[in-house]
């Protein structure tokens, strides 16, 4: 099926349009399982999507990504999939996809969906079949089983570490082989290196390009590879990291060479359908020259940029890593992309509160440093600012329009991150930042669904952050991101080209297409600078001054470009 006259029609309301519309498009991310609920038994699904795709075009944004919603035993939150073509029934099924698509498509939304290509579940069929069957097997030769070492094979096959922490390998029962995982133990990694694993993805990806999806979010697009004879490494395997002496774009395990030709591969397929479909790398690898790598003609279109991501709240370095983006990106005629969260990081609204603001931590549990709430959403409010202002694309994360924080008082019994178990607790893992939405603050589960019950603990505090307690109400961070986002298609800021302007310490200013945005990152008072308002993240009390922690966009001409 193919919805795209639909679509393309519909689209034709947004900024972001026509030809290579994903250049400087804003995507929302769904988590579906803590979207919205329709049946009340505490998990998101895909009709509770539908009936807020509203909600979503009215935000502003152009496109959704939704996390994985494939049939999975939910080991690492549907991460593990047991069938690509499936949806799992928690969320629904494949007609109610197919509706949340036509829906989607009509509001003017296009979808793009969460493809996780570097292992299955062990619940997959092909992975049933490949522990079921002898060493050397042609099941085995799908996925990455070597023997163990020792006398006996009592040992793993190398000393590599698993993302979530303990050994990378696991022994099927009785057997003297060990498969590679480099994530939980129901995530065994594919051999990218068998014809039979690439001709399987590449009939998945059109088996949901036939239905109409508009591109795919590559989940450890850098991982796919791995070093020929798998050599030891002694590092810890990470996906993400704040300096170079970590596992980013380290070892054996990422960002091999071999990468790219599958990509060009897909790129090929995608090519063959009409809408301009496109694919994003969630590539954790540095420099930005390497990431460049992923988005050269004939490959992606977008990859995630965690630089940004993991900037400091510092002017000095937010310019460095906004310069270095955008540079990598133009040598190879992709678009940067900007995000700052997603479900596996701390919500920006609290790492910005942080005494080291823009601090990565593994998660926030009550034993931790508490954030200041008040002026992480502060620092929250610029950020945004900033972000919808620079070229290209951006991405956001859902409830971040709330200005949600983290959930830093979880208990852990209610923790379900394989990262939190397989450490021991060491690890807090990322429930933090999936809790379900709130909608309205007075009702059961805050509006999520229509009974009391969520898969993860709502903390009292998000009632006040509920969609009823802020829509319409002037200076709400919902109504702020509105404003951005209308502005932002209004002035065409996502096509423009940056251009830095002298400016005080911590201060940024630059103009993009006759906008003018300041952002002050210090605590005191700077210049304001000329021209109308258009919009600001606090109020400007003093006449003239910038407030600490604020951001403005003005315009000299008053009149715009629509």
């Amino acid at each position: 099926m193919n919805n795209l006259p639909t679509q393309a029609a519909a689209a034709g309301a947004r900024g972001a349009t026509g030809a290579e519309w994903w250049r400087n498009a804003v995507i929302y991310q769904v988590y579906p399982r803590s979207f919205a609920d329709s049946d009340g038994d505490g998990i998101g699904d895909l009709p509770g999507i539908t009936a807020r795709i509203p909600y979503l075009a009215r935000l502003g944004i152009d496109a959704v990504w939704l996390s994985p919603f494939y049939r999975s035993p939910q080991a690492d939150a549907g991460y593990d999939v047991a069938d690509y073509r499936a949806v799992d029934p928690l969320f629904g099924t494949l007609e109610d996809f197919d509706r949340l698509l036509r829906q989607a498509h009509a509001a003017g939304l296009r979808v793009i969906v969460d493809l996780v290509p570097n292992h299955t579940s062990d619940e997959h069929a092909w992975f049933q079949a490949a522990a079921g069957s002898r060493p050397g097997s042609p099941e085995r030769a799908r996925y990455v089983f070597r023997d163990g070492r020792g006398k006996d094979g009592e040992q793993p096959p190398n000393n590599w570490k698993s993302v979530f922490g303990g050994s990378a390998w696991s022994r099927v029962p009785g057997d003297r082989q060990w498969y590679l995982h480099l994530f939980d133990r129901k995530q065994p990694d594919l051999d990218w290196e068998h014809p039979e694993v690439r001709a399987e993805l590449e009939a998945v990806l059109r088996f949901w390009l036939d239905r109409g999806v508009d591109g795919f979010r590559v989940d450890v697009a850098h991982g796919l590879i791995k070093a020929p004879g798998l050599p030891d490494w002694e590092r810890q395997a990470a996906m993400v990291g704040g300096d170079e002496a970590d596992g980013v774009n380290h070892g054996p395990m990422w960002d091999q060479d071999g990468v790219h030709e599958i990509y060009r591969g897909w790129r090929r397929i995608l090519d063959q359908y009409p809408g301009q479909r496109m694919m994003v790398a969630e590539a954790w690898v540095r420099p930005q020259s390497r990431l460049a790598r992923y988005v050269r003609a004939g490959e992606m279109q977008q990859a995630f940029n965690f630089d940004y991501l993991l900037a400091p709240w510092d002017a000095a370095a937010l310019r460095r890593v906004i310069e270095n983006s955008l540079a990598a990106m133009e040598a190879v005629g992709a678009p940067a992309t900007w995000v700052m969260s997603n479900h596996d990081t701390v919500r920006h609204a609290s790492r910005l509160g942080l005494r080291r603001p823009g601090a990565r931590p593994m998660g926030i549990d009550a034993a931790g440093e508490q954030p200041d709430e008040v002026l992480g959403l502060r620092r929250a409010r610029a950020a945004v600012l900033l972000t919808l202002a620079l070229p290209g694309s951006a991405y956001l994360y859902q409830g971040e329009e709330l200005g949600l924080p983290e959930h830093t008082t979880m208990a852990a019994h209610h923790r379900q991150d394989p990262a939190f178990h397989r450490t021991g607790g060491e690890e807090i893992g990322r429930d933090g930042s999936r809790v379900p939405l709130p909608w309205q603050a007075s009702t059961p589960s805050l509006g999520f669904g229509p009974g009391a019950r969520t898969w993860l603990p709502q903390p009292d505090s998000f009632a006040r952050y509920a969609v009823d307690q802020q829509d319409g109400v002037p200076g709400s961070t919902l109504e702020l991101y509105r404003e951005a986002l209308r502005l932002r298609r209004t002035y065409e800021l996502g096509q423009g080209r940056l251009r830095w302007q002298e400016a005080e310490p911590n201060v940024v200013v630059f103009d993009n297409e006759g906008v003018r945005v300041a952002v002050n990152l210090g605590p005191r008072e700077a210049a304001l600078p000329a021209g109308e308002v258009l919009v600001s993240s606090q109020p400007l009390d003093t006449p003239g001054r910038l407030p600490g922690n604020a951001a403005v966009w003005t315009v000299l001409d008053r009149v715009s470009k629509k």
